[in-house]
């Protein structure tokens, strides 16, 4: 299947995701999105390793500049690697999940979100943060969390504090992140790309905290194309 039409045009005009090699292509959501952030802080350590499988990485996130450069210093993403737009048009375009709407703003959609109506799945990971995950990777290496979980794995807390140093970054500096509340609740996706344009793998956000089809590994996709 070929990739979307909207998407490649994009593609043409950014340099180094031009067609001939394969591409990894994340469409974020807002900057000071928190599924934004999580995504960009699991794709870092993986980064060396998509450049030897000869994989270019891009992340097309809603913003500006200004929170272009604070939300790399924060994740660590490159930001040679983040281009941002002003708005949704690339997302609509893509037909990405704009999140839920209402009458009166998108403020009231994103809290009825973030309760998990029109965003399914949304409070289940909410709760895996709190109760640990033996199927997921550890993330944080404090003695708090050896001592109370063990090591190698994901324990009670952990995940959840994590969002929680999340949450306070992008709230002590909202406008820097989210210049104008328009697109709160627009969702993502991540497209992965042959060299000849066609797809390889895609998955489209269906709601917050809904980034990856398997949010306790967000990286499974890539495993088949990256080698030993």
């Amino acid at each position: 299947m070929q990739a979307p039409a909207p998407l490649l045009e994009h593609l043409r005009t950014l340099t180094g995701m031009e067609p001939g090699q394969r591409r990894l292509v994340l469409l974020l959501s807002q900057l000071g999105d928190f599924d934004s952030m999580e995504y960009a802080q699991a794709l870092v350590p993986v980064l060396p390793r998509l450049e030897a499988a000869g994989i270019s990485t891009c992340a097309i996130a809603i913003g500006d500049a200004a929170g272009a450069e604070r939300f790399c210093a924060f994740t660590g993403f490159p930001r040679a690697a983040l281009q941002v737009q002003t708005d949704a048009a690339l997302h609509q375009a893509l037909g990405l999940y704009a999140g839920l709407q209402t009458q009166v703003g998108p403020w009231p959609g994103l809290l009825l979100m973030c309760a998990g109506i029109g965003s399914p799945g949304t409070l289940q990971e909410v709760l895996r943060g709190y109760t640990g995950d033996r199927t997921a990777p550890q993330r944080l290496n404090l003695p708090l969390f050896r001592a109370a979980g063990g090591e190698g794995f994901q324990r009670p807390f952990e995940l959840a504090t994590v969002r929680l140093q999340n949450m306070v970054e992008v709230l002590g500096n909202w406008r820097t992140y989210v210049p104008r509340d328009d697109f709160i609740t627009q969702r993502g996706g991540t497209f992965l790309l042959e060299a000849d344009d066609t797809l390889l793998y895609s998955h489209r956000d269906r709601g917050i905290l809904g980034f990856s089809a398997t949010m306790n590994r967000p990286l499974a996709f890539l495993e088949p194309f990256l080698g030993d």
